[in-house]
């Protein structure tokens, strides 16, 4: 029997009670990763040392509060993982071999948890798909489409079986949007509940560690062992006030037809629950567009002068967004006052709403090209054209979650996303698992002879 495309609490659960070695289960991982990795999720596979780390479980002689025993994970190659370079998403921004783990890494690796390789992401972590100039990173459910991105290898990772969990970052969508693309749940946590610790000051704070998995329950277990927080069940909720908000915040940017039908959906799926769901959306102020694409640019700027990288090395898109970074950053217009003001204005929204129910995607994810050899214009416009609703709550900080609501006409699943107040991750994702319980969805693409 092999365990690939069992659950990551389905495998802990195994290995705790002595069914299945660790050893075992991540060796069957590592062989399907090996031969089944057509999606170049993987940027390497730590292969002797993933099956050194599992032995090292399995002499363990009490694994009764290992809640991830034994389960493989990939980790986003942007987290220090011992051993291994840091890529950050090319040759050129990749950083030296890391002399010891994050400290989310090593939370994971304090739960029993195996991290057997790490994930493609595009350069420096700025877009919406993911490639490089050697490989396209590509969407399991349909090869011609990118998973998103920046976590981009994670979602097409987990979306094909070869791992049951995965860690990524979200500093502007890039757990929500690959989750969304590959029909997982991926929650973001609200600011200061994972310890971030990322390049130049985590993108101004707005970057969060994430997990993405094939069940509600995964997801739990992962965000309980990287906030540091004691595992548990998670609780019905009592009946919720929420919003159901389709604009965009982007002004021009339009909702198709299947994720406007998606929410339309998860809506419906709210109402049958006992929940209240109520038309309503947060005012977007003309300014948080400006301010947002100043502080995006400026972290590209932060993050490459930071690091000392050859900017001249680095692909054109990221070298103009470099500039506009360092124009914006010079002229004072990144200003943490006005991140404040949003995130205010967003409180206030949600004092008469537990949960915000919105689109995770405006359209289907893009096609999978070498997005990195083109201008800088055509990739704006794609991310911006696809996937304009994740960015105002990390400039917020407040909690979000993307949660699988069928397939679009297309074949490709369909998303949406819930935002919470501060504090509310486990109120998200138990909202989350009542979706799963009235619709449960296909949780990968496809496990090829395992």
């Amino acid at each position: 029997m092999s365990w690939v495309g069992a659950s990551a609490k389905e495998i802990a659960r195994a290995v705790r009670r002595g069914d299945v070695s660790a050893t075992q289960v991540v060796a069957d991982h590592l062989d399907y990763a090996r031969t089944k990795d057509a999606y170049n999720a993987f940027r390497l596979l730590r292969e002797a040392e993933a099956v050194g780390e599992a032995e090292q479980v399995d002499e363990q002689e009490d694994l009764a509060g290992a809640s991830l025993a034994g389960v493989p994970v990939a980790v986003k190659e942007n987290t220090p993982v011992a051993g291994v370079p840091t890529w950050r998403g090319s040759a050129v921004a990749r950083g030296p071999v890391a002399e010891t783990d994050h400290e989310v890494v090593r939370r994971l690796r304090g739960a029993g948890a195996v991290v057997i390789g790490t994930t493609r992401m595009p350069e420096l972590g700025l877009w919406g798909t993911t490639d490089d100039p050697s490989v396209i990173t590509r969407n399991p459910w349909d090869p011609e489409r990118t998973p998103g991105g920046s976590s981009g290898g994670s979602g097409a990772a987990v979306a094909a079986g070869l791992v049951p969990i995965a860690h990524g970052t979200d500093g502007l969508g890039s757990v929500r949007i690959p989750a969304a693309c590959c029909g997982l749940v991926g929650l973001k946590p609200g600011r200061g509940v994972v310890p971030s610790r990322l390049g130049a000051d985590s993108w101004f704070g707005l970057t969060e560690h994430g997990i993405l998995a094939t069940t509600v329950a995964d997801a739990a277990a992962g965000f309980a062992v990287i906030a540091g927080q004691r595992p548990g069940k998670l609780v019905e909720p009592a009946r919720l006030r929420v919003a159901v908000a389709t604009r965009s915040p982007v002004s021009g940017v339009r909702l198709d037809a299947p994720n406007r039908a998606a929410v339309t959906a998860a809506a419906r799926m709210l109402l049958a629950a006992g929940h209240d769901a109520v038309r309503a959306a947060p005012t977007y102020p003309t300014w948080l567009g400006f301010r947002g694409m100043a502080t995006w640019t400026a972290a590209a700027y932060r993050e490459a002068t930071t690091a000392d990288l050859d900017i001249s090395a680095l692909q054109p898109r990221t070298r103009r967004k470099i500039a506009m970074g360092r124009w914006a950053w010079q002229r004072g217009y990144v200003r943490e006052r006005d991140r404040d003001r949003w995130r205010e204005l967003a409180l206030d929204f949600f004092q008469g709403f537990d949960l915000m129910l919105a689109p995770a995607l405006a359209g289907p994810p893009p096609p999978a090209l070498f997005w990195s050899r083109r201008s800088y214009q055509s990739n704006l416009a794609a991310n911006l054209r696809y996937s304009p609703y994740a960015a105002p709550w990390n400039i917020a900080g407040l909690p979000a979650l993307v949660v699988p609501v069928g397939q679009r006409p297309d074949g490709l699943p369909a998303a949406v996303q819930l935002v919470g107040r501060p504090g509310s991750e486990r109120l998200l994702l138990a909202a989350a698992g009542q979706f799963e319980q009235a619709t449960p969805w296909p949780r990968h693409a496809t496990i090829a002879g395992a």
